[in-house]
Order: structure tokens, then sequence, then C-alpha cells
């Protein structure tokens, strides 16, 4: 099913890259196959006590305040045109506009004249299904705003938007730039939950391999393995957007902000690291399945054989005395029939004592 599935998209990625081959650059088509009932479109402003918010569907919200810092939070990327009003309220460029639609991008982070793009996505793991979902989140950061972008209707930065409610920790008196960062920071913070998912699958399948393998056993270590590829393809160019986010010359972006970036780098190593040990884990696993169930098979065989040969000599003796010649001299022994049978135990107690002594059985 997941290789299907991963057919299916890699045929829509194609059909889509069709579409757009020959349009000029900036040209905005949405390449996601999410499409959210309505738009949800919530704008937030705070400025020292002050602290707003504004929710819409199919208008922009107009800011209240000049000198508060505002959060544009789109959910819900389909509809190109209120993208594109949002997009150039505050100046984006077509090119960034285009990235933000197109959700096959890979994490970067791309300096233009007005503004910092950020694209990075966000993973979340279903456990029953062994299936790992994507989506590509898009923050534009300029002078007093910060506009993201998500393809979902859910919200991904609930725990951000709960500190700016309550006043909790620093966010309330910083900048625009400082806010970008805690946007990035928490996707960050959950590819750790989705790691201790895997980790915790990956646990419960090596319990499963030692105690007895299944049938099914394959396809999860497979479908792990699919998981743990798919993060490292999008962790990776993540240690890159840190190192350029936190070394950025960019105005937009203050020295205080960028003491934090270097902290959330270490954090894109950390997770870089464990991406990998937990991929050598699974190729692990996938090698003592495979052993596993080859020594299982060896035990099968191994029954079988010393099973077919206590019964080959006793198989003989039974051959040879049921062929009833005339001239045979034990046919017409009186206690024959008791002898032979002492011969077969003696034989086969005899047989299971040497396989003993050879820790055969």
């Amino acid at each position: 099913m997941r290789i299907t599935n991963l057919l299916r998209s890699k045929e829509e990625k194609a059909l889509v890259t069709r579409s757009k081959a020959g349009a000029p650059p900036g040209t905005m088509v949405y390449t996601g196959q999410r499409q959210t009932e309505q738009i949800h479109l919530h704008l937030t402003q705070y400025y020292g006590d002050y602290f707003n918010v504004q929710t819409s569907h199919d208008e922009l919200p107009t800011p209240h305040s000049r000198k508060a810092t505002l959060w544009y939070d789109m959910r819900g990327l389909h509809d190109l045109v209120l993208v594109e009003r949002l997009g150039k309220q505050y100046g984006m460029h077509p090119l960034a506009l285009e990235d933000v639609v197109d959700v096959q991008q890979r994490p970067k982070m791309e300096a233009f004249e007005n503004g910092v793009m950020f694209t990075i996505k966000a993973f979340a793991f279903n456990a029953e299904r062994l299936e790992l979902s994507v989506e590509q989140v898009s923050i534009y950061l300029t002078e007093g705003v910060v506009v993201s972008f998500q393809e979902d209707s859910g919200d991904l930065f609930k725990s951000v938007r709960k500190r700016l409610e309550t006043s909790s920790g620093r966010i309330r008196t910083r900048g625009a730039d400082y806010l970008a960062y805690a946007l990035v920071d928490n996707v960050v913070d959950k590819y750790f939950t989705v790691i201790d998912q895997i980790e915790g699958e990956l646990d419960r399948l090596e319990e499963t391999i030692m105690r007895s393998p299944e049938i099914q056993t394959k396809s999860k270590i497979h479908d792990l393995r699919l998981s743990l590829l798919t993060l490292r393809k999008s962790i990776s160019p993540l240690r890159e957007l840190t190192t350029r986010f936190a070394d950025a010359e960019s105005s937009l972006i203050t020295a205080d902000t960028q003491v934090y970036v270097r902290d959330l780098r270490d954090h894109v190593i950390q997770i870089t690291d464990l991406v990998e040990t937990y991929r050598d884990v699974t190729n692990g696993l996938y090698d003592l399945y495979t052993s596993e169930i080859s020594f299982r098979m060896n035990s099968v065989m191994q029954t079988l054989t010393i099973v077919s040969t206590i019964f080959i000599p006793l198989s003989f003796l039974v051959g040879v005395y049921g062929m009833n010649w005339d001239n045979m001299p034990e046919l017409h022994t009186r206690y024959g029939y008791f002898v032979l049978w002492g011969v077969m135990l003696c034989l086969i107690l005899g047989m299971l004592g040497w396989f003993r002594s050879r820790r055969w059985i």
C-alpha cells in the first residue's frame, strides 16, 4: 500500500511538473493535494500589553496598530488569489509566492530585497498505520511582519499562539525576527516527537522479532525505513537553513535572535544524528528478522532431519521382514515379532542418545 501511494504521488508530481513546464518564473501553481473546506486566515497583533487576534476566511484582516508586530497565519493554499493578495500586501517577491504554493520544495532559506523566506517540512506520524504525513510550511519575515502559510487547516503553531496569549516567556517583548525563529523552532521540536514515536515502534518490533516474528513484521520494518528516509531527506537541508539563519547579515534579524538560532542549529544536528542512528537500527532489525526466520527454519529442518534419520533404519527393518519369503529363517521364530520391536526401540533410544550427546537436540 505504501509503495502504491508513493508511485501515485510521483505520477501526480510529474503531472504538475508538466503543467508548469514553459511557464514564466513566478507563476503560481498549487502542487499539493490538500484542499481545506475554507481558508483560515488569522492575524495576531501584539505590542507590550496590547494583544489582538482577528480571524477571516475570504478577506485580509486589517491591522489595528502601526506599532504592533503582525503575524498573519494562513491555513490552506489552494486559493491562489488570496495567497497572492496577502503576499503582495507585504512585498513578497513573485518567486517567494511561487515557492509557497509549490509544496515540493526542499527546506531552505532565501533572502529577498524586502524580506527573508523560510521553507520547512512539518511531520506527523501515525503509529497505527506506520505512515509519516508531510506538510510544507512557509514563513516570510519582513519589517515588523511575519506571514506563515500552512497546507492543512490544523494549527501547527498552537503552542506559540498560547505563549503569545498568556505573555509567557520573552516572545511578547521581542520583534518579528524572534517570532519567525519561534515558528521554525516549534516545527523542529515536533521532529523529536515523531522520532520518539518511531523509536517506540522499533522497540516493539524488536520484541516481536525476538518472541515470534510475524508475516507483517517485514512490511512494518519497510514502512519505518521509508519514514526515516523521508525524515532524512527533509532534515539534512535544515542544517544549511539554520546555519544561514544564525549567520545572516540581514537587518531584519538581530544578533540577540541569532543566539537562539544557534541553539536551534544544535537541535537540528541532534535530530540528524538520531535519524541516522535509527536508520541503522532499522537495518539491524531487518537483519535480525532475516536471521530469526532462518534460525527457525533451520530448527524445523533439524527436527525433520532427526525424525527422518530415526525412521530410516526402522523402515529398512520393517521392509526386510515384510517380504514374507518362505525360506526366511526368522519368519517362523516364536518371539521374532517382539525381538524386532525390541531392536527397533533400542535403535530409537540409541540414536536419540547420540543426537543428544552431539547437542543436536
